[in-house]
This record gives C-alpha cells, structure tokens and sequence, in this order.
C-alpha cells in the first residue's frame, strides 16, 4: 500500500557531493518521522539522519556538519544532502518513514501505521 523509492545514488570522487531523494506513494494519511540509514558490506545497518514533520533533524555523530536532512511534506519526500564525502561513506541508503496508512474494510474506512522501507540506492565515494 505504500512504496518509498529512493534516487541519487552514484559514483562520486572523495570530496564531492550527492542529493539522495526519497519519495512516499500510496494510501498515504500522514507521514510521521522520516530518515536515512545506511549499510555498508560487513557492517549492520545504521542510522544516518532522521527528521520530524516540523523539521527537527539527528545525526549521526560521523556524518555531522557534512550532512543535511530535509523534507518536503507536500511532496512525501525527503532528501538527504551530503558534502564532503569520504571514502568511508560508501554504503547502500535506506530512507524510511512512519507512515499512516488508509484501509478499506467491510466497516469503512480505517487506518493503521506502518515502518516503511525503500530498497536503496548505492552511493559509493572513490579515493
């Protein structure tokens, strides 16, 4: 019922910067938090950066004054700007999102949260 589907993924020298771009489609109702984590081979998942709906945004201690979360909460989309890349920065992004989601059942209209999972997009930062 809901897809979220991330973009901008690429190749980049260190030093260099990406947009990531995540987007939200489906029987949508309302978008609590969003962020962006990342899992580079070998490593579990971990979290990068999240934001609220009214724009209050974490970090990850590794990624602080390099990267910026933002969100366009007319758009269901939120994106991730990062500057300064480094090598060790390379990894699969993963965007997610608390989604409130609309039903249809034999007694009406309902709705229900979800924790939404793009597939990801792979950045990877040549020395």
């Amino acid at each position: 019922q809901v897809q979220l589907v991330e973009s901008g993924g690429v190749l980049v020298q260190a030093g260099g910067s990406l947009r990531l771009s995540c987007a939200a489609s489906g029987s949508i109702v309302s978008i609590d938090a969003m962020g962006w984590y990342r899992q580079a081979p070998g490593n579990q998942r971990e979290l990068v950066a999240a934001i609220t709906t009214g724009g209050s945004a974490n970090y990850a201690d590794s990624v602080k004054g390099r990267f910026t979360i933002s969100r366009d909460n007319a758009k269901n989309t939120v994106y991730l700007q990062m500057n300064s890349l480094k090598p060790e920065d390379t990894a699969v992004y993963y965007c997610n999102a608390d989604v409130q989601v609309s039903a249809q059942s034999g007694w009406g209209t309902t709705s229900y949260w979800i924790l939404a999972w793009g597939q990801g997009t792979l950045v990877t930062v040549s020395s």
